[in-house]
């Protein structure tokens, strides 16, 4: 069995709760995602089963959205609705204007320092862990990018946004840094991921329509195909004659391909690769000289 599963994870599942509920549901081991959601955080989470696990490196580089609603007026420990209360801000006031000129402010690429309650590791433990004993480390601001930042609602206290973000993008940090910008104080109070790639949430599955399916034996109308979490790559086909060298990770050239390709391409960029039947092979990442190099084949 392979394929990548479109699941929409509840709040109070940890991301590796999915995965141990799909082991189980399976019988199989080897099943991975594609970007971890906090525990009370709802939304898309891409399971990757079988050979499919091959793909997570390129989908977590894909593009996340996310809806995210935060209150203003207090601040807490974890920067969410979970924490235990830091500040209150008891007398202020934003109006939408001054939102929308903040949001402006967020777009494009920065560094974003992770939160103490987050997974990163520091010398072995784990960041949440040193939170909850009461430590608190530096951490290293990490690059990140906003590509969009829109405005949804706001009745003066409870401010509803949509994010469109690269991997890495804390949202919670995120929500308490347009507080701290804002005068305010801020804290993400509801999270729900909409996107991951190609995968949305008004296409994904729950875990209970999961067991059905599976007890139905209709679980291949859920399971996508590898190709589907790289279709933000371009598509390369090569000519007949190829189809099993590249199957075997042989490099390519320009006159090997079968579709036409523009040549403004750049060295470094990834393509997916299929063979004359349209099957789909792995990626190969252009180099200098007309060459196609293989990246990961998945047959």
């Amino acid at each position: 069995m392979k394929g990548i599963i479109n699941i929409l994870k509840p709040p109070g599942m940890t991301s590796f709760d999915v995965i141990f509920f799909c082991r189980k549901l399976f019988g199989i081991k080897k099943i991975g995602h594609a970007g971890t959601l906090d525990p009370g955080a709802a939304g898309v989470l891409t399971i990757c089963i079988g050979r499919a696990t091959k793909v997570v490196p390129f989908l977590t580089e894909t593009h996340k959205v996310y809806r995210a609603e935060m209150e203003f007026g207090t601040e807490t420990t974890t920067l969410d609705a979970f924490g235990e209360v830091t500040n209150r801000v008891e007398d202020f006031s934003i109006s939408e204007e001054e939102i929308r000129n903040v949001l402006e402010e967020f777009k494009g690429e920065s560094e974003q320092i992770p939160p103490m309650y987050s997974a990163i590791r520091h010398k072995g433990k784990r960041l949440y862990e040193l939170a909850r004993q009461g430590k608190r480390v530096e951490r290293k601001p990490r690059k990140i990018t906003i590509y969009d930042l829109e405005l949804i609602a706001f009745d003066g206290q409870k401010l509803t946004i949509d994010v469109e973000c690269s991997k890495g993008t804390y949202i919670r940090t995120l929500c308490a840094d347009i507080g701290k910008r804002l005068e305010a104080g801020a804290y993400m109070s509801f999270l729900v991921r909409t996107k991951v790639g190609e995968f949305s949430l008004d296409k994904a599955v729950t875990l209970e329509e999961l067991e059905f399916l599976v007890a139905k034996d209709r679980v291949e109308g859920v399971l996508e195909p590898l190709d589907r979490a790289l279709k933000h790559l371009k598509m390369i086909q090569v000519k007949a004659e190829f189809d099993e060298p590249i199957s075997n990770g042989v490099s390519i050239e320009w006159d090997n391909l079968l579709n036409g390709l523009s040549h403004n391409v750049k060295v470094g960029e990834r393509f997916r690769v299929y063979n004359s039947k349209d099957e789909f092979i792995g990626v190969y990442v252009y180099h200098n000289k007309d060459i196609f190099k293989p990246e990961r084949i998945f047959v």
